[in-house]
C-alpha cells in the first residue's frame, strides 16, 4: 500500500470528509427553504448558498411547505456598515461589515432546532479615488459573506442535530 493510500484509509477510518461531503442528518433530507426576505426584489446569495449546498449533499429541496419533512427558516437577514477609521480630513477610510441572520429548523409543527442567529463581519479600506471598484469589492464581500454563513447555518443545524440530549438539571450523573 502506498504512503498516500495508507493516510487516505487512515482518514476514512476516523471519520474525516471532505469540506462539503459530509452526510447530511436525515432531518435534511427533504427539506423547503423558507427565507423571509421583505421588501426584497431577488433572492439573497444565502439562500443560493443554501440551496447549492443543499442539493450538493444529496438533500430534495421541495418547492412546498406540504411536499417537505422539515422546513429550514432563514429570517432576519441583515447587512450593516460602519466606519472604523477616518483620514485627517474626516473621510471614511476603512469600514466594516456586518451581516447577520436568524434561523431555525422546524419539523411537523416541532421545533428541532431553536431560533438562532449567526454573524460574520469584515473589515476593508475605502479609497475615495477608486469608488466604482470599491463598491464591487464591498458587494463581493457581501456576497462572501451570506456564502460563509450558509456553511455556518448547516454546521450549526448539524451539531444540533447529532448532540445527545441534554440530561435534566435533577437528574444523578452517568457512571
Amino acid at each position: 500500500m502506498t504512503p498516500a493510500a495508507l493516510g487516505m484509509a487512515l482518514l476514512a477510518g476516523c471519520g474525516f470528509h471532505w469540506a462539503g461531503t459530509r452526510p447530511l442528518p436525515p432531518q435534511l433530507s427533504s427539506v423547503f427553504l423558507d427565507v423571509v426576505t421583505p421588501y426584497s426584489v431577488s433572492k439573497p446569495p444565502i439562500e443560493q448558498a443554501l440551496n447549492s449546498r443543499l442539493q450538493r449533499r444529496g438533500a430534495r429541496l421541495a418547492g412546498t411547505l406540504g411536499a417537505a419533512r422539515t422546513i429550514l427558516r432563514v429570517s432576519e437577514l441583515k447587512e450593516s456598515r460602519e466606519v472604523l477609521s477616518v483620514d485627517p480630513f474626516g473621510k471614511a477610510v476603512e469600514y466594516k461589515l456586518t451581516t447577520r441572520v436568524t434561523f431555525q429548523l422546524v419539523e411537523g409543527g416541532t421545533v428541532l432546532v431553536a431560533p438562532d442567529t449567526l454573524q460574520v463581519s469584515r473589515d476593508y479600506s475605502f479609497n475615495a479615488q477608486q469608488v466604482l471598484a470599491k463598491e464591487a469589492e464591498e458587494l463581493r464581500l457581501q456576497t462572501f459573506m451570506q456564502d460563509e454563513l450558509a456553511e455556518l447555518v448547516l454546521l450549526r443545524i448539524e451539531a444540533r442535530l447529532t448532540a445527545p440530549p441534554a440530561a435534566p438539571a435533577d437528574a444523578p450523573p452517568a457512571r
